[in-house]
């Protein structure tokens, strides 16, 4: 059995946030960024958010956003956590946290952009995650992470068919799953279900 916490992203629909409550993932993500055609209003978000579970973290994902966005869902309670896709340096998570109390923040690195494990290790978020891209849904040697010294969440191209492969080779903190668990572009109930089982089994 995987002790990795799991993150179910790109929730849109009341009835995804129903499928969520039922199978009580660590984490749900709302994308805010207008290019993901998984994006959701502030208005959007504060519906859904209210009727999560509250064991469950509500995870922000922001493409270079305005720190002001993001400090206003927090302080809105519609977001836990925020989640950092774009090219946010120390300085940005920084002004951040300044900004946003308690919250925790994810910083994600693209592994075919880094050459080294060497900033995602330094990085000052409260967790890092390694995918390999935007929301690309594309699978990545995960080999490669067994040098990576610290936790981690791991994304890109995971499902409920090659979750349990992937863990038994390497150890994340997390794993976190978007199109890996949809058909035809929205959350699919059942493999969202067969994810989680996979991961906990």
């Amino acid at each position: 059995m995987s002790d990795a916490k799991i993150k179910i992203c790109g929730l849109t629909r009341l009835e995804d946030i129903e499928a969520a409550n039922a199978l009580l993932p660590d984490y749900i993500g709302f994308v805010f960024w207008e290019r993901s055609k998984r994006n959701v209003s502030k208005e959007q978000a504060k519906e859904l958010k209210s009727r999560l579970d509250s064991r469950i973290k509500a995870v922000g994902v922001f493409v270079d956003a305005e720190i002001d966005f993001i400090a206003d869902l927090v302080s809105c309670g519609i977001i836990d956590v925020a989640q950092l896709h774009g090219s946010e340096d120390e300085d940005y998570i920084s002004q951040l946290r300044g900004r946003i109390g308690g919250a925790e923040i994810i910083k994600a690195f693209n592994i075919n952009k880094i050459e080294s494990f060497d900033e995602a290790e330094k990085s000052s978020a409260d967790h890092i995650m390694i995918d390999s891209g935007k929301g690309s849904g594309i699978a990545f040697d995960w080999s490669k992470l067994e040098r990576l010294k610290r936790p981690y969440f791991l994304a890109g191209g995971l499902s409920a068919e090659n979750i349990s492969e992937v863990l038994a080779s390497i150890k994340p903190f997390a794993v976190d799953v978007s199109s890996g668990v949809e058909t035809d572009g929205f959350k699919d109930r059942a493999k969202m279900k067969r994810f989680v089982e996979s991961v906990r089994s």
